[in-house]
């Protein structure tokens, strides 16, 4: 029987964790503002992290200021993780929650007009 987790989803979801708290609390780049890290996916030799973030407003320099700030995410994961090596660290725009908005939209107007013909 395969096992249910394996190291490297255990390793990704605390990852999320300590990147969240690191974001919110240690990064000071004013590029940087109220970041969600919505998944990490680790690869299975641990050496690459995707992290997919979402945020208010989306920008290259925000972009920018991730991964100007790779580093020292890297640095205070390693010293509050115990891993041999830190993966390195890719931030990827994740616009799930974007589209989410844009078809609950979509449905509303549709919606909307189906009431407006029926009357």
């Amino acid at each position: 029987m395969a096992k249910e987790f394996t190291r490297s989803d255990r390793v990704a979801e605390q990852m999320q964790r300590e990147l969240a708290d690191l974001l919110m609390f240690e990064v000071k780049d004013p590029r940087i503002g109220m970041v969600t890290i919505t998944a990490v996916e680790v690869t299975g030799d641990m050496a690459h992290a995707k992290i997919f973030y979402s945020a208010a407003k989306a920008s290259d320099s925000l972009q920018q200021g991730l991964e100007k700030s790779a580093g020292f995410l890297r640095t205070q994961l390693a010293k509050r993780m115990l891993l041999r090596t830190v993966p390195q660290l890719h931030f990827v725009y994740d616009s799930s929650i974007d589209n989410g908005m844009m078809m609950s939209k979509l449905i509303d107007e549709a919606m909307a007009s189906n009431t407006q013909k029926s009357s």
